[in-house]
């Protein structure tokens, strides 16, 4: 029987030619794929390991009583003759602090003088953190700061001449580029795994539009350098999706654009300094926005304005839909943070929103943000007025607020949902919710409102502007079918 056998595009026929065929080498390397050798010799040396200890207070010896207990459970009695309690001498146990390992995870040096970047999660709590170089140098280290928010800290180790990473810009990577991580995990130090980036600009978080890949990351990978074919680092591996704890084919990274400028601020005062205006937000869907007359599924809405704060004083109102801030696009909710955020408290700029149909550019102070609180909003929705209610055809009743209800919820107009049924209970639309439009059109009572509604078009959706305790929303709701006897 012959067989056939195609090898670095040369054909073979041994069992024709009567002789074993020759042993062919294989290419040096493959076309297309990736040599990651080069670039761990070169950078792997300026990626640490970061052990973390806390010291504990422990008692030096057991007390007496815990002894009794000991023998009475595994002996059946007292303690044996010779290890009795001397009764009239009893002390206070004595404690001592003892060094306990907490944690580790990695980081990677920035400064030939000894700059550390890694994770906050990675020494919050510890009392002690220590590097160790891939040389097995060791140095404690001092955490000159850490953010929570965008989960970067800062340490300092006394060395000179170290080696350090190249900072690249994470501005420019694209999904589906070769990257490699290198860190610890399990413990299992410069461990090197490899991937492509998946996206670019994942919204996992207020402040940060993570970079996504699905290098292996581990437990002991965080804090690690994210790096490009060129060994910069364009990202700190941070998180992980899985639901056991280990490595699932995603992970997540701190673009490192942000954690440089977050960097920057650590290693001078130690803290962060965020701008904030006194709002929280909700999305704008396409669906939403068309409906608003609103070209583009963009902006985000202003669910709740703080008492007193900037945006208060700069006359925002729940219901607003911010479209531009300093000048800069808002194309999603999660755009607004950041771009706030970034912005130094103090600072003068202008804050476009889309309200009742119109373009309205306001004047704000962005101030500094204190904590990770959300804002505080006006009182809760009051109950339920006893008015009679009366039908609309969205599918829900309502009927009037009082005056005393309108002054302490701090509005001039809306009507109060009493019942929902059909589009309206699917859209969610709730009984205590406080409508306040419909589309771009102001409320101000029960009977303008089914006026209003009576007016719609039913072949086409209706953004009613609802308010729920604090928060308000618009809410799409489609109209039902009109009725034989409604056409007539």
């Amino acid at each position: 029987m012959s067989a056939l056998m195609l090898s670095a595009g040369v054909l073979f026929a041994p069992a024709l030619l009567g002789a074993a065929p020759a042993a062919v080498a294989a290419p040096a390397a493959v076309a297309g794929l990736p040599d990651f050798a080069d670039i761990v010799d070169r950078v792997g040396p300026a990626v640490v390991n970061i052990r973390t200890t806390e010291l504990r207070k422990m008692r030096e010896q057991p007390d007496e009583d815990e002894m009794q207990e000991f023998f009475r459970r595994f002996f059946g009695g007292q303690m044996p003759r010779g290890q009795a309690p001397r009764s009239q001498r009893r002390q206070a146990p004595q404690q001592q602090e003892r060094e306990v390992n907490r944690g580790v995870g990695s980081g990677f040096i920035i400064s030939a003088d000894g700059y550390v970047l890694t994770n906050a999660h990675v020494v919050a709590g510890a009392d002690e953190v220590y590097v160790t170089l891939t040389d097995k140098r060791e140095f404690k280290a001092k955490v000159l700061g850490s953010d929570v928010s965008t989960d970067v800290a800062v340490l300092k180790i006394d060395g000179a001449k170290l080696p350090y990473l190249t900072v690249g810009d994470s501005n420019k990577i694209r999904p589906g580029e070769w990257v490699l991580a290198i860190g610890s995990p399990f413990n299992l130090e410069n461990t090197v795994t490899a991937g492509i980036i998946s996206a670019k600009s994942r919204d996992t978080g207020e402040y940060l539009p993570l970079i996504q890949s699905d290098v292996a990351v581990n437990p002991g990978n965080s804090g690690g350098p994210l790096l490009n074919m060129r060994g910069e680092v364009i990202g700190i591996n941070s998180q992980i999706a899985t639901l056991s704890g280990g490595y699932n084919g995603i992970s997540f990274a701190v673009p490192i654009d942000e954690a440089m400028r977050v960097a920057d601020q650590l290693k001078k005062s130690g803290k962060v300094s965020r701008g904030r205006i006194g709002i929280s937000l909700n999305e704008v869907s396409r669906e939403v926005a068309e409906t608003l007359g609103l070209k583009g599924s963009r902006g985000a809405e202003v669910a709740m304005v703080e008492d007193d704060g900037p945006a208060a004083k700069a006359g925002l109102k729940p219901g607003d839909i911010i479209v531009k801030f300093g000048g800069a696009d808002i194309v999603k909710s999660n755009d607004l943070p950041r771009i706030v955020g970034n912005t130094t408290p103090g600072t003068k700029t202008t804050v476009t929103v889309y309200r009742s149909g119109a373009m309205v550019d306001l004047p704000i102070t962005v101030v500094e943000r204190e904590s990770d609180q959300p804002a505080r909003g006006g009182k809760p929705t009051p109950k339920k007025p006893k008015p009679e209610a009366t039908a609309n055809a969205l599918g829900f009743k309502v009927s009037d607020l009082t005056a005393a209800q309108k002054k302490d919820l701090g509005i001039s107009g809306g009507v109060m949902v009493d019942a929902t049924e059909g589009g309206a209970a699917s859209a969610g639309l709730r009984e205590g919710d406080i409508v306040l439009a419909v589309n771009n059109t102001a409320v101000q009572s029960a009977a303008q409102f089914n006026a209003l509604v009576g007016k719609l078009d039913r072949s086409k959706p209706a953004v009613v502007l609802v308010r729920r305790d604090d928060v308000t929303t618009h809410i799409l709701i489609r109209p039902a079918p009109a009725k034989e006897k409604d056409a007539k």
